[in-house]
């Protein structure tokens, strides 16, 4: 039996749920459709999204603004939709969630409650290889504020030789000037997954509000942000959760902080539903997640989001995180036998609990972008690559199979030298 043959058969054994999604065709290679690996920078379209959006364009030209009331998706509550599913998948309250904005966004808004500097404790931590809008938007904090975002701003960098953060090592910075931490759940280069709970507990020991950016978390790996006590998180919607470019991020802010004194920008949506058309000069806002609202949500932008999160709510992602690890697993065995005597080294961690749906690859000799470009248009094999020398290969539970596995590991094999 052949390598290619083992990979068959396991898919077969484990076949995940790749009916349910459109495979872009290949570009180059030996396969109709290409193996997909790009996930963790934008999931694949479900096939339901295309049929559910229509249904709710189609409301509008039926029934005009009647449809706030008498679609059959009535668009008024719609966002209520979301909040359900939203908040199984990230273990939290239906009342500490809601789907709105973009990532940065939400992240800024949450910040304008939780961001809260003095002159003894003002300082916000970070890891230093934060996705760069993280960094531009708690930089971008700390000068709104009043202070120097050099001196604020604590970046955590790995020990020498190591790629990883230690959480020892990250608890260790958390001192008494710590006024926030914001750290990436899944840091986006290396698919480290961080230890969330102990982190977080850290941090509330040292009198620091602590918030999480869990973009390459949510729908990668099981999360429980009420039990583990996260002040505020947010996360996008287009990677893990497959809505679609630039779809609507969602929030999370723990119950112990709703319907409190907290600072907070407020707008049509941040009121009480039931008084929102008393048309009153002042907010009511709700003991809920929902007070961070500012505008009312855009309909046909919330559509692919609840498409895809009913896919998570019913498959649960308990059973997605095993076959993850599973998939992984088989892409590390096979890489192991590709990266010896080639210039690739493999950056994410080996222990399987402390990684997300990634394994991410140091690239010596050549620019990563280019590697990438050769596995598409040469093997059809799509990867993501972060300049100048890591190859992101991302195999998502929901649709990639280990004949993908296999695949990237062939082409991995093929465009890189010996």
């Amino acid at each position: 039996m052949t390598a290619e043959d083992d990979a068959l058969e396991l898919d077969v054994a484990d076949p995940g749920h790749r009916d349910l999604f459109d495979v872009p065709p290949a570009q180059g290679g030996d396969y109709p459709d290409v193996a997909y690996f790009a996930g963790n920078s934008l999931g694949l379209r479900p096939r339901a999204t295309r049929v559910e959006l229509l249904e709710d364009l189609d409301a509008w030209a039926a029934l005009g603004v009647e449809g706030h009331l008498d679609a059959a998706r009535p668009w008024l509550p719609y966002h209520e939709l979301l909040t359900g599913p939203a908040s199984r998948l990230v273990g939290a309250l239906p009342s500490e969630t809601v789907v709105m904005n973009s990532l940065t966004v939400n992240l800024h808004l949450l910040m304008v409650s939780f961001y809260r500097p003095t002159r003894s404790r003002h300082r916000i931590v970070i890891e230093d290889s934060a996705f760069p809008s993280d960094s531009y938007a708690v930089r971008s904090q700390a000068r709104f504020h009043g202070y120097d975002a050099d001196d604020t701003i604590i970046r955590l960098r790995p020990r020498p030789g190591e790629d990883s953060l230690r959480t020892a090592d990250v608890v260790e910075q958390l001192g008494g000037d710590v006024a926030l931490v914001l750290l990436g759940g899944v840091n986006y280069l290396t698919g480290e997954l961080m230890d969330i709970p102990m982190i977080t507990k850290a941090g509330h020991a040292a009198g620091a509000i602590v918030g999480w950016d869990l973009a390459h978390a949510a729908g990668n790996v099981p999360l429980a942000l009420h039990d583990w006590g996260v002040d505020f998180a947010a996360w996008c919607s287009y990677k893990y959760l497959n809505a679609g470019p630039g779809a609507l991020a969602g929030a999370f802010v723990h119950e112990r902080h709703l319907g409190g004194d907290l600072p907070r920008f407020e707008g049509w949506w941040s009121t009480e539903a039931s008084t929102r058309f008393e048309m009153t000069p002042e907010s009511r806002p709700p003991a809920s997640a929902d007070a961070w609202q500012v505008s009312n949500p855009p309909i046909f932008s919330m559509s692919p989001v609840r498409t895809s999160l009913e896919i998570f709510d019913k498959i649960g992602i308990g059973a997605l995180r095993e076959r993850s690890l599973r998939l992984t697993a088989y892409l590390e065995e096979l890489l192991a036998s590709v990266t010896d005597g080639r210039p690739l080294r493999v950056i994410t961690p080996a222990d399987p609990a402390g990684r997300g749906a990634q394994l991410s690859l140091r690239v010596d000799g050549m620019r990563a972008g280019e590697l990438a470009r050769r596995l598409r248009f040469e093997y059809g094999v799509i990867a993501d690559s972060r300049e100048p020398d890591v190859l992101r290969l991302a195999p998502v539970p929901l649709y990639s199979t280990y004949h993908d596995c296999w695949r990237a590991a062939s082409a991995l094999a093929g465009a890189v030298p010996a």
